[in-house]
């Protein structure tokens, strides 16, 4: 089912809770909206001409229907949420997604409760991103544009 990329749109993805970004315990995720975080990534995105796909589901099965629905994006923001852990499904679907992906965490998931610590997407990602808040997304948007710029567009 491998397709290339055709669109110069990325996709961030959001795993279950985090559309409760701003409420959901703020000590450890903050204040910043999910729409805060889709509009600063797109504002990132924009500048570079590239487009924003943004989607997020608190089931596994549903965020595995929208990464196959966005097969096409040239890269990808995954945030997993806790689906990092034993989401075996998804770690199938990322590793059948075309393009490169980075994965993001808003704290820093080491320095949380040893179940955290392991993450069965990370090896499948081009990059990790963790504990630096909702600001993780941008600097994943900014790294996946620099390799899409050295990639030729393509980013693999």
């Amino acid at each position: 089912m491998t397709t290339a990329p055709t669109s110069r749109d990325v996709l961030l993805l959001n795993g279950p809770n985090l559309g409760t970004l701003g409420t959901r315990e703020p000590g450890i995720y903050g204040t910043t909206t999910l729409a805060e975080v889709e509009e600063a990534v797109a504002a990132r995105l924009a500048a570079a001409g590239y487009g924003l796909r943004s989607e997020q589901h608190d089931g596994e099965g549903e965020v595995i229907r929208a990464l196959h629905k966005h097969r096409d994006t040239a890269a990808a923001i995954v945030n997993p949420g806790a689906l990092m852990i034993a989401g075996w499904s998804l770690r199938d679907a990322l590793a059948d997604y075309p393009a490169p992906w980075a994965e993001v965490h808003i704290s820093n998931v080491w320095a949380r409760e040893s179940f955290r610590h392991n993450s069965v997407l990370s090896p499948l990602a081009v990059g990790v991103i963790a504990g630096f808040g909702t600001h993780g997304y941008e600097l994943a948007a900014d790294a996946l544009l620099r390799r899409l710029a050295e990639a030729g567009g393509d980013g693999r």
